[in-house]
């Protein structure tokens, strides 16, 4: 299974053919329309569009150096979020944290040190008395962005065999056979985010379909992978128990034997903010409305998060749903 994409123009920073992936980025889009940038995070012909544009920008390619390498201590799967080879997403998942973070900002950005990076983080890994596990896809999906720059294979390569630690990320796409017949040696976590098709359909835009991430699961686990299943973000519409009951349902029913045996659970439930709300009212036609002012309540700076007692209900739900099809497998959290 195979994904290309070809961007409309590529805004790039005047350094980056220094680089290895910069020389191969700049010859494998060589007939693309190109714009020089000062930087990567401040695109002034990106920041003066209107939000109804914000579909068309994901259309761009932003290519740069990285800058900020700061590690950020996480206690759920990983000991740390890493920033590393990319930021941002082509997908629409209209629930995107990166858009309210950086509001227009959510377009794919690609950064080309990607040896100064994965050397911090070996370092870091060498250093430290325990087994640190990092978590490199926090700002973007690594899959996707592996379709364009290969990127994950080169990092799963020059990581296998370092001495000590773990990298894991999650994804929505089931682009994985690139990476199914590589020497991982164990030391990467892949967690594929799964939501029932009609929330994927009518919310996660430009993601793979269901039964594809189901499908790349099944492939994952067969090529020793470990790999986990993040439902998320659950969003709770009106009929938010059946749709979450059939994808539990439909999981136990399609994955298989050896996945059951072997894949963990995160639950995270979805937060929004008044930006996703101005951006989706403008760029989204006929969408399906997922913010609900009955069940939300704002958690400041302008974000919205679902009332205490709607989470604790649906702490119990997948608790329940979870202990009758998968009652051997662990969930890490649910938040």
């Amino acid at each position: 299974m195979k994904y290309k994409f070809k961007p409309e123009t590529i805004y790039y920073e005047n350094n980056i053919e220094n680089y290895e992936l910069g020389k191969i980025l700049l010859e494998k889009y060589k007939d693309v329309p190109k714009i020089q940038i000062e930087s990567h995070n401040n695109i002034k012909q990106m920041r003066e569009k209107s939000n109804s544009e914000f579909l068309k920008m994901k259309r761009n390619l932003i290519i740069g150096v990285r800058k900020t390498h700061k590690f950020v201590e996480n206690h759920k799967v990983s000991d740390y979020l890493v920033p590393y080879t990319s930021s941002g997403c082509i997908a629409s998942c209209m629930y995107c944290y990166l858009v309210c973070n950086y509001n227009k900002c959510a377009y794919l950005r690609l950064f080309v040190n990607r040896e100064e990076m994965l050397q911090k983080i070996i370092k870091t890994a060498n250093n430290s008395d325990k087994d640190l596990t990092f978590e490199i896809g926090s700002n973007s999906d690594l899959i996707l962005e592996n379709t364009i720059t290969d990127n994950l294979v080169w990092t799963i390569e020059n990581f296998n065999n370092t001495k000590k630690g773990k990298l894991t990320f999650p994804t929505k796409f089931a682009y994985v056979d690139d990476l199914l017949n590589l020497n991982h040696n164990g030391k990467i976590i892949i967690r594929m985010s799964v939501n029932p098709e009609y929330i994927i359909n009518n919310v996660e835009f430009g993601t793979s379909k269901l039964k594809d991430r189901i499908d790349a699961i099944n492939k994952l686990v067969e090529a020793d992978y470990e790999v986990g299943i993040l439902i998320a973000p659950v969003i709770f519409l009106d009929n938010w128990q059946k749709l979450y009951n059939d994808l539990i349902s439909y999981l136990k029913e399609n994955l298989s034997e050896k996945a059951k045996k072997k894949i963990f659970f995160e639950i995270i439930f979805m937060t929004y903010s008044y930006v996703h709300n101005a951006i989706n009212k403008e760029a989204f036609s006929n969408k399906v409305e997922i913010y609900d002012k009955n069940k939300m309540t704002g958690r400041g700076k302008g974000k919205y998060m679902y009332k205490s007692d709607l989470k604790k209900e649906g702490e119990i739900f997948f608790k329940d749903k979870l202990s009758k099809y998968f009652k051997e497998n662990k969930i890490w959290y649910i938040v």
